[in-house]
């Protein structure tokens, strides 16, 4: 048992160290890009940012990512100076592309370089003709509605019957009796409790 285990650690390593040789580090990769050509890059944007395919979020995969302060080597822009095309080793032919808010170009002018085809989408939409009949919907006709005009509106007519009332109490007298009752009642009870 205990020797499957060491096999088995070995291979572990093994493939490690292997995986560590196939790729170049970032010091290899900022020393060859200048070398090349003379035009880096430098990461400004304050976290790591994408490294994709072809100039676009929506059409080009992500291949890889770097991080703030990596200087890569520059190829090319894209038309119009959105994208710039720099020496990626884990891309896909060894090129990615930045996005160019997020990096500074130093060492010259780059040219403008055609972005690369977009990759065809492994589903194309195609619609089943029979599927899609049986969805089809043919509305049967039906006859509009006709207009009823409402009834005639008829407006309440209020009679003023305070004004008709000639031989009423006013409310100001009972107001004002009650006024009368309420400050005899005061000195009433005023004068009892002096005593």
């Amino acid at each position: 048992m205990k020797h499957f285990w060491f096999k088995f650690l070995g291979m572990i390593l093994a493939g490690f160290a292997i995986s560590v040789a196939a790729f170049p580090s970032q010091g290899q990769v900022r020393a060859s890009g200048e070398a090349q050509s003379g035009v880096v890059v430098t990461v400004t944007y304050s976290e790591p940012i994408n490294v994709r395919g072809g100039p676009s979020t929506v059409y080009y995969p992500i291949v890889g990512q770097v991080s703030p302060g990596d200087v890569l080597p520059a190829l090319g822009v894209s038309p119009g100076n959105e994208w710039v095309q720099v020496s990626f080793p884990g891309a896909p032919g060894g090129v990615g592309w930045v996005y160019a808010a997020y990096v500074t170009v130093s060492g010259g002018e780059l040219r403008v370089v055609e972005p690369p085809p977009t990759p065809t989408p492994l589903a194309t939409a195609t619609i089943n003709p029979t599927f899609a009949a049986a969805f089809i919907s043919h509305p049967t006709e039906t006859r509009m509605p006709t207009f009823t005009p409402p009834p005639p509106l008829t407006a309440p007519h209020y009679t003023d019957e305070s004004a008709q009332r000639s031989g009423g109490l006013a409310s100001g007298a009972v107001a004002l009796s009650l006024l009368v009752v309420a400050i005899v009642i005061y000195l009433i009870s005023l004068a009892i409790s002096r005593r």
